[in-house]
Formats: C-alpha cells, structure tokens, sequence
C-alpha cells in the first residue's frame, strides 16, 4: 500500500514548518474549480502547504463508470454545482468544449480523448515545479468561470498560463518529452488518492484523514487548526 505523502508530516515537533495537505484535483471536476480559492487563501493566510495531485477524471480511467448512474444523480449534480458556485459568488458555466468527450448516446466515454491528458501531464509538471495551485487556478478559471468558448483553441490556454509565469510552448515540449514519467506520476496519485481513503475529486488529506469534497473545506480547516495550525504574520 503507498503510504500517503501527509502521513507522519504533521507532528507536534513541526515547529515553524508548515501543516501540509495532500490535494487529489481534477481538471474536470467543477467542485475542484469550485474549491481552489480557498486553497490557495489557506497557504497565503496559514503557515500551511497543499501538495497538488492532479489525477485523471473517474470516467476516462473506468469509461462506464456512470453509464449505470440514475439519472437524478446528473441532474442533482448540474443544480447543486450551480448553486454552489453561485453561494461563493463564482462564476461557473461548464466548459465548452468538455474536457472530457462523451457518448452521450451510451453515456459512457470513448478511449480516445483529445484535451483531457494534456492538462493532466500540464498539472503534473507544475505541481512538481512548485506551482501547481497556480496553474489549477489558471486553467480551472479559464474552462469553468463561462467567459470563454473553444479554450482549447487559439491562445487562450498559452494567455491563462502567462498570468502566472508559465510558457506553456515550453510546457507541452516537455509533457511530450518527458510522456511517460509525468504518465506513471498521474498513476502513482491516483493509487495515492485511494489510500487516502476516497476515489472522488477534490479530495484533502490531512495527517492520514481524507476530506471529500468543496463542502469539506471548513471542517479541513478546522481539523488543521486542532493540530496547531498559525496564521502567517
């Protein structure tokens, strides 16, 4: 069993250093988007750190995962993240085009994908480059805030990814260079994200306790808060 990045990390002899959170986050997940605010809040205002893990969406890894659903768990879904979104004061439409391509005649989600790998492997390298909650910011905001039609088209995506240094010419050579090893890191995070004890997105893991979901964040913070977590001076 992979043992969880978090556990152990966060111990009463921590000192100055921060409490970290391990984040499971999908670039398809409206809920992800709907969260990432916050996360970014907590590493400016709290001596905390999130550990991004970017996994692939659960309908490209098990493409029937929601062919059997009952039909009012999409529609519940549809009203609740644009309720949700609407309560924080965020802007949300869903993204046009999908990033993850569907049969809607089967409801299930063909092997080929033509947008969804890419801005997993993207998500990847940012994490591992140290900023990887600013590209989720970026890019969650350019497929979910509604402003922009065919983001994969053009420059939007090279626009969105400026806004926080990044070049993402440079990023895509090296998500093609390097395919295969950013590939099996995404694996290793979704094995990680089921040891954390949930499959769903966004997933929080503190000291070995999974919090599933945007609505969770409040409690996460408290949690952390019982462990010693300090504002930042």
């Amino acid at each position: 069993m992979t043992t969880p990045a978090t556990s152990g990390a966060n111990t009463p002899d921590s000192g100055d250093q921060p409490l970290s959170v391990d984040l499971y986050w999908s670039f398809r997940s409206p809920y992800s988007y709907l969260v990432t605010p916050r996360l970014i809040a907590l590493e400016q205002d709290w001596n905390a750190r999130v550990n991004v893990k970017v996994v692939t969406p659960i309908a490209v890894r098990q493409p029937d995962f929601f062919a059997n659903a009952d039909p009012l768990w999409t529609s519940y879904l549809m009203r609740d993240c644009h309720r949700s979104a609407e309560f924080l004061g965020m802007p949300f439409r869903w993204p046009r085009p999908d990033p993850v391509v569907m049969d809607f005649a089967t409801r299930t989600y063909p092997r080929e994908q033509p947008h969804i790998h890419r801005l997993c492997r993207l998500g990847q390298l940012a994490a591992e480059r140290g900023h990887g909650l600013a590209l989720l910011s970026a890019v969650s905001t350019l497929l979910w805030n509604g402003q922009t039609d065919n983001w994969h088209e053009g420059d939007h995506l090279a626009n969105a990814l400026a806004t926080i240094g990044c070049d993402l010419a440079e990023m895509d050579a090296a998500i093609t260079a390097e395919e295969a090893r950013i590939d099996a890191a995404l694996r290793q995070n979704e094995a990680e994200q089921r040891d954390g004890g949930h499959y769903g997105v966004p997933l929080m893991v503190f000291d070995g306790e999974p919090f599933f979901g945007q609505d969770r964040f409040d409690q996460l913070l408290w949690r952390m808060q019982q462990k010693g977590l300090q504002p930042r001076g």
